[in-house]
C-alpha cells in the first residue's frame, strides 16, 4: 500500500532492511510471505498500521 509523501522504491529498501532482523511471520501472513520470497514489495504487502510500527522501530510481537 502506497504511503503519501515517499517514495515507494526507498520505502521498500528500508522496510527490507528494517526486517531483516525481525520474525516476518510478525508482520506476514504464510501467504504473504510467499509472495515476499518471490519478490513482491512490502509496501504493498504490508498495511499502513504494519509500516509506521516498523518505521517507529516495533518488532511485531508486542500486544495491540
Amino acid at each position: 500500500m502506497p504511503v503519501s509523501g515517499y517514495d515507494p522504491d526507498d520505502l521498500d529498501d528500508k522496510l527490507v532492511e528494517l526486517m531483516a532482523d525481525r520474525d516476518v511471520s510478525n508482520w506476514l501472513t504464510a501467504e504473504e510471505q510467499r509472495e515476499y520470497e518471490q519478490g513482491a514489495n512490502l509496501v504493498d504487502l504490508l498495511d499502513d498500521e504494519d509500516i509506521h510500527d516498523l518505521l517507529a522501530g516495533d518488532d511485531g510481537d508486542g500486544p495491540d
